[in-house]
C-alpha cells in the first residue's frame, strides 16, 4: 500500500488532469452533493488552501458553530469569484499541502478529495476508478462517528464490494457493488440507478438502515 502523503497527492493530480480536460458546460452541472455544481465542489475542496486558521475560526463563528453552514456558504462565495481555470490551479498548485481535518488526519485529507471527487465523476458520468491502495486507506479506517456524521445506519446490512477484498457491518440483507460506490453510500449519496444491487440472505429477513433512497436495486 502506498504511503498515506503519496496517495492523496495521486488523487489531487488526477483530479486536477481531469478537471483541466472538462468542458466548460460541466462547470455548472450538478453533483453527487445537494445543491452544489462541479464549480462548488472544486471550491470546497480547495477551500482548505485558501483558508487561514484564524480566517477559519471567524467564519465558524459567523456561522454560529455549524461547518456546513460555513462550508456551503464559503464555496458558493468561492465559486462566484474564482474560474474554474483558477479552481483548478489552486488544486495543482497544493498536490503536496499538509492540511488535514480536524481530528480526521491524513485519512480524512484523503476521504476528503476521493469523496468529492467522486461526487463530481459519478454525476457527470465519468468513468474514473479510483486506486484500490486509495480506497482501502479509506474504507479500512472507517469510524461509526463518520457514518453517523453522514446520518447513515447500517444495522441489518452488509455492504460487501465486488472489486476489492472489503465488508463492512453485518445483518440479513447485503448490498453489493464497487468500492467506491460502496463508499458512497457510506456518505449517503444517492447513486445513479443500478450501480449497487441489494440481496436477502434470510428468509423472512426485514429491510433496515440505510434510508430506502440510498438503496439502489
Amino acid at each position: 500500500m502506498t504511503d498515506i502523503r503519496t496517495a492523496i497527492a495521486g488523487e489531487r493530480t488526477d483530479l486536477a488532469d481531469l478537471l483541466t480536460e472538462l468542458p466548460a458546460e460541466d462547470w455548472d452541472k450538478p453533483t453527487l452533493c445537494e445543491g452544489w455544481r462541479v464549480r462548488e465542489v472544486v471550491a470546497h475542496i480547495t477551500m482548505p488552501f485558501r483558508l487561514s486558521t484564524p480566517r477559519f475560526l471567524l467564519e465558524l463563528v459567523r456561522a454560529r458553530g455549524n461547518f456546513d453552514r460555513l462550508a456551503d456558504r464559503r464555496a458558493r462565495r468561492d465559486a462566484a469569484d474564482f474560474s474554474a481555470a483558477e479552481l483548478t490551479d489552486c488544486l495543482r498548485q497544493n498536490i503536496n499541502h499538509p492540511w488535514k481535518p480536524p481530528g480526521g488526519g491524513y485519512q480524512g485529507a484523503l476521504s476528503h478529495d476521493v469523496i468529492h471527487g467522486l461526487d463530481i465523476t459519478v454525476a457527470l458520468g465519468i468513468d474514473r476508478v479510483v486506486p484500490a491502495d486509495r480506497l482501502h486507506h479509506i474504507l479500512d479506517d472507517i469510524k461509526p462517528r463518520q457514518l453517523k456524521y453522514f446520518g447513515v445506519d447500517l444495522t441489518g446490512i452488509q455492504l460487501r464490494a465486488t472489486d476489492l477484498d472489503w465488508t463492512c457491518g453485518t445483518g440479513d440483507q447485503v448490498m453489493t457493488g464497487t468500492a467506491q460506490d460502496l463508499l458512497l453510500v457510506l456518505c449517503n449519496r444517492t447513486l445513479p440507478p443500478g450501480r449497487t444491487s441489494t440481496a436477502r440472505v434470510a428468509v423472512g429477513a426485514r429491510s433496515r438502515g440505510l434510508r430506502p433512497r440510498d438503496r439502489q436495486e
